[in-house]
């Protein structure tokens, strides 16, 4: 059996944990388990650094639980917010709940015979079943306020100004309860989170101790940031998400190319399962030839099979490929609409119609009076450059100025005039 915070520790993915943890961890089979907040149909890469923690625990030997909070997305953690959440009805939650496990799946193995197969469980489905007053009666009455009022979570709330309703200050005593619950029926022994969850859960450990007379353990990772200060897994059109209608695979795989060399260092510790030597051999390949880009290439392409697929990580790698130049027709017509367009996003775009189209007797009558002004200011800027190899379609070559057109349209509505190295423009055919 692996050593779980061994392998946390050389990936740079161990922030805090509870005395003896290690030596509980030795002594065979253990369970654990990690909440998702589930008040979005699809994780985010933000939720990645917790996925990965229970992959590990799980390639360790040991049996992962992930948890989604169906009570507790309908309160909302106030941990490190500013605000309060909206809240969200019981349909939704147990959609957004279903979304997940999906997801979940690609990474942890919930199928099979194994001892230590993964298990997916809502809080909702104990937490539904207590009374306002079972709740503080049999659970309340072991916390102090004082004890809760200490974690630093209520205490920047409360010093923000922007103060604290009792239903998310009893959000510890819910997670708490969580633990509890698990710890009794599951023999679940450690919760794993992010560093902003360490008050939660040794209110959970506490909990076990006054309740149920027990001993359990806590062990967060640390919260992700950027080389640059900036917000990890944001972009300008705003989170990276798993899902492939919310972030398409191309823009996932996107984001992993474009992180900075000291980011990519780090992340791919993190979001891989690629062993030490085999990331330090990439290190020092990429630091041989840093404009190559290799440690974000082998991330982008290790999480974007992970999360979407061989098929999609290659209509990925194609589509990235197509703006440098080295892709032929084929990969531009093997593109599916949407990548195509982002691919393309922001380059200028002129629709014409199909009769229009059909009327063309030669190529430069397209680049003519049909879509004068966008492509070329004229005829004769436009022959000159087709004349000297300058112009192609749908990546092939436009050689003779006055030849029939004869087009194979893109998804049957596109063509791609590239202009010189880079410069692009979109004609869709109405």
């Amino acid at each position: 059996m692996n050593s779980f915070i061994e392998e946390l520790r050389w990936r740079g993915m161990l922030q805090d944990m509870t005395p003896d943890i290690e030596e509980h961890l030795s002594k065979g089979m253990a369970s654990a388990y990690l909440g998702f907040d589930p008040t979005a149909d699809s994780l985010h890469i933000g939720h990645l650094v917790g996925v990965m923690t229970l992959l590990h625990f799980q390639r360790s030997g040991h049996k992962p639980f992930a948890l989604v909070g169906g009570a507790t997305g309908m309160i909302g953690d106030p941990s490190f917010k500013s605000d309060e959440r909206n809240l969200l009805n019981k349909s939704t939650l147990d959609h957004n709940v279903n979304c997940l496990q999906a997801q979940l799946s690609k990474f942890l193995d919930f199928s099979g015979k194994a001892e230590n197969k993964a298990e997916l469980v809502n809080n909702y489905d104990w937490i539904s079943k207590f009374s306002f007053l079972e709740f503080i009666r049999d659970v309340g009455k072991h916390i102090t306020v004082n004890y809760m009022m200490s974690k630093d979570s209520v205490k920047r709330r409360l010093e923000d100004g922007n103060g604290l309703s009792f239903t998310e200050f009893s959000y510890q005593l819910i997670q708490g309860y969580d633990f509890y619950h698990l710890w009794k029926n599951e023999n679940c022994t450690v919760q794993l989170g992010g560093s902003d969850q360490w008050g939660n859960i040794v209110t959970g450990t506490e909990l076990i101790r006054r309740m149920g007379g027990g001993s359990a353990y806590a062990l967060t990772v640390p919260l992700i940031t950027k080389a640059d200060g900036t917000k990890f897994g944001k972009t300008e059109s705003g989170s990276v998400w798993l899902d492939p209608e919310k972030t398409s695979p191309y823009a996932f795989y996107q984001f992993w190319l474009n992180v900075s060399d000291e980011d990519a260092s780090k992340y791919i510790r993190i979001f891989t399962v690629l062993d030490q030597k085999t990331i330090e051999a990439l290190e020092v390949e990429h630091a041989e030839a840093p404009h190559l880009r290799i440690l974000q290439k082998e991330i982008g392409k290790q999480l974007t099979k992970m999360v979407h697929g061989e098929a999609e990580f290659e209509m990925a790698l194609k589509a990235s490929e197509i703006l440098f130049g080295k892709s032929s027709t084929e990969d531009l017509a093997a593109l599916d609409e949407r990548t195509f367009l982002q691919v393309f996003e922001g380059v200028p775009q002129v629709q014409i119609s199909k009769s229009e189209l059909d009327q063309l007797t030669s190529i430069l009558d397209l680049f003519g009076e049909v879509t004068q002004g966008v492509v070329f200011a004229s005829k004769g800027e436009a022959r000159k450059m087709i004349q000297g190899g300058g112009v192609s379609i749908n990546k092939e070559k436009l050689n003779d100025p006055n030849e029939a057109p004869s087009f194979h349209l893109l998804q049957d509505k596109y063509l791609l005039v590239q202009k010189g190295k880079k410069n692009y423009f979109i004609i869709e055919i109405k």
